[in-house]
C-alpha cells in the first residue's frame, strides 16, 4: 500500500497592489477598503487611519451580531407553536438548538469584539500578545479580533494537539 507524505501547507504573505499603494491617503477610515489597507506600506502599519479602519470593522461586526440576535428572538418566538407529529416537533427543536448554538458562539465572539475594540484605545491592536510583533493586516481583516500572530497561534494549536487543553 503505498504511503503519500502531506506536505505541510506553506504561508506565503498575501500580495500588495501597487496601484492601490497610495490611496489610502486620501480616503477616510470608512472609505478604505480591504484591499487598500493590505496596500498600505509596512511602515504605516496600525496608524490613524488602520485602527480607524478595524474599529469600524469591529463596530459593524458587533452590530450584526446584535441585528442577527433580535431576529433568533422573533423566529423562537413565531415557532412556538404545537405541533402533534413527534417528528415535526423534534425537526423544530433541533433547529432551535442549533439557532441557539450559533447564538452562543456569537456571544462569545461578542467578548472578543470589545476586547479588540478596547485593545484599539490602548493602543495595542495589531500586535501580538506572545511575541509583540506584528500581527499583520491579512490575518486582521480576515479575523479582526486576531491576538496572536500566525506563527505564535500555530505553536499554540500543536501545543495543544501535543499536550491537550
Amino acid at each position: 500500500m503505498p504511503t503519500t507524505a502531506q506536505a505541510q501547507p506553506t504561508f506565503t504573505a498575501a500580495k500588495k497592489d501597487p496601484k492601490l499603494a497610495n490611496n489610502w491617503k486620501t480616503k477616510s477610515a470608512a472609505e478604505l477598503t480591504d484591499a487598500e489597507v493590505m496596500a498600505m506600506p509596512d511602515s504605516e502599519y496600525m496608524n490613524d487611519k488602520q485602527m480607524a479602519f478595524f474599529r469600524l470593522k469591529l463596530v459593524q461586526l458587533k452590530q450584526d451580531i446584535h441585528n442577527s440576535a433580535g431576529e433568533t428572538t422573533e423566529h423562537l418566538r413565531e415557532d412556538t407553536v404545537v405541533v402533534p407529529d413527534p417528528a415535526d416537533r423534534a425537526t423544530i427543536e433541533e433547529e432551535h438548538a442549533l439557532e441557539l448554538r450559533t447564538r452562543d458562539r456569537e456571544r462569545k465572539l461578542l467578548k472578543k469584539i470589545e476586547q479588540s475594540i478596547a485593545r484599539i484605545d490602548a493602543g495595542d491592536y495589531g500586535y501580538c500578545d506572545e511575541t509583540g510583533e506584528p500581527i499583520g493586516t491579512g490575518r486582521l481583516i480576515a479575523r479582526p479580533t486576531a491576538t496572536l500572530s500566525l506563527e505564535a497561534q500555530q505553536r499554540r494549536e500543536l501545543k495543544q494537539k501535543m499536550f491537550g487543553d
